[in-house]
Parts: C-alpha cells; sequence; structure tokens
C-alpha cells in the first residue's frame, strides 16, 4: 500500500445515486488521515473501503452544501464512540460556523477525543507539520467555499556516485545531511534539490484565481468536473466547472496526475469526462473517480 494515496469514498454531487455516494475523500499521507467534504453516508463508505475513524487526523470541508458535510455528525460521534487516541483538527469556512455546531451536536453523544476547531477566514496557511503545510485559497460558489492544497518541505536527494567520489558513506551520510558539510565537502557537492510533492483539492467553483493557486505544479490535483463541456453555461450559472475546464487548468498548472469527481447524475456515461478532459489536452495521468477506488498519489520527479 503506498504510504500517500487517495481513497475516494463518494464522488456523486448534490444527490447520491445507485453506484455514486455523496462525496468524500480520505487522504493518506505518511501514517496521517486527512478526510475531505465528507458528505452523508460516508461512515458506512469507510466501512466499505477499509478506512477507520483512527485514520482521520483533519478534516477539510470546502463549504457547507449538504452532498460535502451532511455526514460529519456521525463521522464526529465515530471518532468519539472509538475513542480515537489523538486530537482531530477540523477546518471549514468561518461563515458556516453555525452548521458546523448544528452537525457536531446533531444528537447526544459522549465526547472523548479533543476536536480543534480551526475555521478558515481568509487565503493562506492553516498547519504545518513535519511533512506538509496545509494552506487554504477562496472559490467561486454560491456560498463561501474554500479549496485546499498540501505542500511538503522541498529536501535533497543525495546521490551515490558522488558520494562515493569523495569517500562518504555509511554513517558520514547522515551526519552530511545534519550537518551540511564535512571535511570541505559540502551537502551541494554530493546531493541535489528535491522538490517536495503537492496536492490540492477543488470542489463547488466556477473558475477563478483560487482554482488556478490551488492547482499550480501539483503532483495530483482532485477536482470537480460536475458539468460536460455542452452544458457550460449551466456549470457557470450553479457556481461548477465542466471537464473541459478542469482539465485546461490541471494542463496550464503542469499537475502531473488528475482526479476528476463530483459528478452530475444527468450524466449516465463516466466515459464522457474522460473524452473531454483528453479533447481539453490533458495528457498527464487521467482518473474519473469512482466510489472506494484508491489512488496513489505520484512518486517524487526524479
Amino acid at each position: 500500500m503506498s504510504s500517500r494515496e487517495l481513497v475516494v469514498l463518494g464522488t456523486a454531487s448534490q444527490v447520491p445515486t445507485r453506484h455514486r455516494n455523496h462525496n468524500g475523500y480520505l487522504l493518506r499521507w505518511d501514517g496521517e488521515g486527512i478526510l475531505f467534504d465528507p458528505g452523508e453516508g460516508t461512515q458506512r463508505q469507510m466501512l466499505r473501503a477499509g478506512v477507520a475513524a483512527h485514520d482521520i487526523n483533519r478534516i477539510c470541508v470546502t463549504h457547507f452544501h449538504g452532498d460535502h458535510s451532511l455526514g460529519l455528525a456521525g463521522v464526529i460521534q465515530r471518532i468519539n464512540l472509538d475513542q480515537v487516541p489523538h486530537p482531530v483538527a477540523a477546518h471549514y469556512p468561518a461563515s458556516g460556523q453555525h452548521f458546523f455546531d448544528r452537525l457536531r451536536y446533531a444528537t447526544a453523544y459522549r465526547e472523548s477525543v479533543e476536536l480543534t476547531e480551526a475555521p478558515v477566514a481568509a487565503d493562506g496557511p492553516l498547519a504545518t507539520t513535519d511533512t506538509y503545510t496545509l494552506s487554504a485559497h477562496k472559490l467561486s460558489h454560491p456560498v463561501e467555499s474554500y479549496g485546499y492544497r498540501l505542500v511538503e518541505p522541498d529536501g535533497r536527494r543525495m546521490l551515490p556516485a558522488r558520494l562515493a567520489e569523495h569517500s562518504i558513506a555509511g554513517p558520514d551520510i547522515g551526519r552530511m545531511q545534519r550537518e551540511g558539510a564535512i571535511g570541505g565537502v559540502t551537502l551541494d557537492d554530493v546531493s541535489e534539490h528535491r522538490r517536495g510533492q503537492r496536492f490540492a483539492f477543488i470542489m463547488d467553483t466556477r473558475l477563478c484565481d483560487g482554482v488556478h493557486a490551488l492547482a499550480e505544479g501539483c503532483d495530483m490535483l482532485v477536482i470537480e468536473s460536475t458539468f460536460l463541456d455542452e452544458d457550460e453555461r449551466l456549470a457557470t450559472e450553479h457556481g461548477h466547472l465542466t471537464a473541459g475546464q478542469a482539465a485546461r487548468v490541471a494542463r496550464e498548472a503542469g499537475v502531473r496526475h488528475l482526479v476528476l469527481t463530483h459528478f452530475s447524475q444527468r450524466y449516465p456515461d463516466p466515459g464522457a469526462f474522460e473524452t473531454q478532459a483528453r479533447a481539453a489536452g490533458f495528457e498527464g495521468e487521467l482518473t474519473v473517480a469512482q466510489d472506494l477506488i484508491r489512488v496513489p498519489v505520484p512518486t517524487r520527479h526524479q
């Protein structure tokens, strides 16, 4: 199993269908789990996908339409029922605090887990850990909506040939990484820059500056494509993207793996989304999301 992967729990927009649950996405990232947009039925989808409440360290809600948030009540209560041993942070638009409160305390239960509320009020960083910085950017939808972006810190890639050239081996490699130099040989002499991985999650929105800022340079972009291109007028009116628009964003941003999701129930053939995305010029890896699939985050650039 990849240490960095997307577990798709649901892919339907507005209403579930026989084959698609309301939204829900868990990003596994080096032993941490970030749950995005838990719609109605997420708790059961977690069971079907082999995702436990213990896997959740952070919850990120883009906006408070029901297909992106009605599952919060069940997920929060399950986290407490299972007595998850670590704190859980929750991010969501600050303007929807009253919705979050209602969902968090929708029914009676015993709180046993520290759930930290960290609402989003503006673009910028939300949290920094050893393995990523999480930030948010405002999107364009009839209700306030934010997209999320994870960026791994840049690092160094050690080069075996250059290490051997300078007779650096064994414990001295670790010492070089910690101290930056050994006997006149610098870290730059035996390594090269390694860009950290980047992931973005973009749900309900029209095209806007936030979409492009979130997508820029991503290794994996999870993005809504509610409509097909022939319904672009409807997409704009309702604050959504088409498959072609999402793919052009990914192409222009240099995205390596594009995951299209959040499909309207009006379209019976999911293959049409791939067809239009390719017609828009996106040539990277492409996944038309289905419930319960797992999508590995691409390995780092070599």
